[in-house]
């Protein structure tokens, strides 16, 4: 049988839990124990960024750094004082792992493989001596009253071979990411948690009017989405689909608005600015170009400006009953006002979440005033610990959420590898 006493568990085989144990067993803490529930350890992690695993994000200033989240910036900015992106630039290239910068900021290894994240941290956490259950999760959690754990776990056949059912802990960390277990545990050992909603996900338009431009992209837009709690706005790259509107802009209008979103039942209107911010008085000056420089050629092959695209000025003329063979001197005051308008703000009613992204991220989780955030441990219960999605704390698309895992974990770490010192010391 293996051992049943260990100095450290990790519950979760995710960046946050794998971190939390290769940093707590590189500072020197012997019988470190990770958990993994699947059979195979950091899936997320190699199915990010489409298999190419978006490490992190080329945010050097950690007080730019937290305005990418929504839920929690405030509070990480001690956290990402201490270990930013450039310091998990620096500690993937310690233990031979480039990333390499890509022109939006986002960062990926060089092999443009997740699988090459996976190896490095799996290399890590064998050369430190972390030991890895698959297929053994966390069941049950009571605390000892001198201090430690008890913990009962639910094992998969044929993968915890030779492994307890039960475990006795110095330490206890949960890195569940957003798997319902760990809120549970997290709940019955005292802490409040937020209900989860989802985060990052696309939006479906009713009757789709933009279902012919499936494929369009326009940089910049502008979004406006209309809620009975308020208004949110966001600028950027957006993608016309099949359904509605995806796109990094769209992706980070959703996480901002992800709790007033789940309370209007997923419906709302939403505002398209496709001028890419132009005032009204730079818009009509385009037209007057237009009708200058133009005047001969139809409107459906003559733009007001070469990057809009095309099938997206056609869609408007047609939305506004502008006949496309009329010509630019012949357009009409009130056709031009309709058309300047609509590229301004365009109005289309969502009718719900696309079918793609709400599962990868959350909105929810262990409350944050309930962490000491400087340590990752919980205020509730001493030697009990929180690292990466658990916690009330979710990034926008671009390598945000991970290196919220990889701070976490590794102040937690950190933070348990001084404390069994300070024990040992006493």
């Amino acid at each position: 049988m293996l051992p049943v006493d260990w100095s450290l568990v990790v519950a979760g085989g995710g960046p946050a839990g794998y971190m939390a144990a290769i940093t707590a067993a590189e500072q020197g803490l012997a019988g470190v124990l990770l958990l993994e529930a699947t059979p195979q350890p950091l899936g997320k992690v190699l199915i990010s960024g489409g298999g190419r695993c978006n490490v992190t994000h080329a945010c050097w200033d950690p007080l730019a750094l937290v305005g990418h989240y929504p839920r929690g910036s405030r509070a990480l900015r001690g956290p990402f004082s201490r270990f930013a992106p450039g310091d998990c630039l620096a500690w993937f290239a310690e233990r031979g792992l480039e990333l390499v910068e890509e022109p939006d900021g986002r960062l990926f290894p060089r092999s443009n493989r997740s699988s090459s994240v996976v190896a490095v941290l799996e290399a890590a956490a064998a050369a430190a001596g972390v030991t890895v259950w698959r297929g053994a999760s966390l069941r049950q959690v009571d605390p000892l009253e001198g201090g430690g754990f008890n913990l009962r776990l639910r094992l998969a056949p044929g993968l915890a071979h030779g492994a307890s059912s039960t475990l006795s802990a110095d330490r206890l960390l949960l890195a569940t990411g957003g798997h319902p277990s760990g809120r549970q545990l997290a709940s019955q050992l005292g802490h409040a948690v937020v209900a989860p909603v989802p985060s990052l996900f696309t939006l479906a338009l009713e009757a789709n009017p933009l279902a012919a431009l499936r494929g369009v992209v326009m940089d910049p837009v502008g979004l406006e989405l209309r809620l009975p709690s308020g208004r949110f706005r966001e600028r950027g790259v957006l993608l016309i689909t099949g359904w509605g509107v995806s796109g990094p802009a769209t992706l980070r209008l959703t996480a901002f608005a992800a709790r007033a979103l789940k309370d209007s039942g997923y419906r709302a209107e939403l505002s398209i600015d496709w001028s890419g911010g132009c005032s009204a008085d730079e818009l009509r000056q385009r037209f007057r170009n237009a009708r200058a420089q133009q005047a001969r050629r139809q409107l459906l092959n003559a733009r007001p400006w070469p990057e809009l695209s095309r099938r997206l000025w056609i869609h408007l003329l047609d939305r506004h009953g502008v006949a496309l063979d009329q010509r630019w001197a012949d357009l009409r005051r009130r056709d031009e006002d309709n058309l300047l308008g609509a590229l301004r703000s365009s109005s289309y009613a969502v009718g719900g979440r696309g079918p793609f992204g709400e599962e990868f991220v959350t909105a929810g989780g262990v409350t944050l005033g309930e962490v000491n955030l400087a340590t990752m441990e919980s205020r509730k219960q001493p030697g009990l610990y929180f690292a990466g999605e658990l916690l009330d704390v979710d990034g926008v698309t671009g390598g945000f959420n991970f290196q919220h895992c990889w701070t976490s974990g590794w102040l937690a770490g950190g933070a348990i590898a001084r404390a069994a010192r300070a024990a040992r010391a006493d």
